[in-house]
């Protein structure tokens, strides 16, 4: 069976349901287990996402892949830095 790639709005609401369940005197396994996902994924979905909005998760995903892209850039130009390097001197 293939993995379920949960999308950061569904994210949000499965914790705030999960919430819920437990104000209304739900264990967090039982509340977790409601909601079809494990308690590691909770737990690491609580860390992560925990007490943000779900504007903020979507500026949050944003700025993540920016930066993974940024990231990217600077170690290409590296790269292209180091090898013109070697070329200037004189290195075959």
């Amino acid at each position: 069976m293939g993995r379920k790639h949960h999308k950061p709005e569904e994210i949000v609401a499965k914790l705030r349901q999960v919430e819920v369940l437990l104000a209304q005197g739900k264990t967090a396994a039982k509340a977790v287990r409601a909601m079809g996902v494990t308690e590691q994924s909770y737990y690491r979905w609580r860390s992560e996402y925990g007490g943000l909005k779900l504007d903020q998760v979507k500026r949050l995903k944003l700025l993540e892949q920016e930066n993974g892209r940024l990231r990217k850039a600077v170690a290409d130009l590296t790269l292209e830095k180091l090898v013109l390097k070697e070329a200037a001197s004189g290195n075959p």
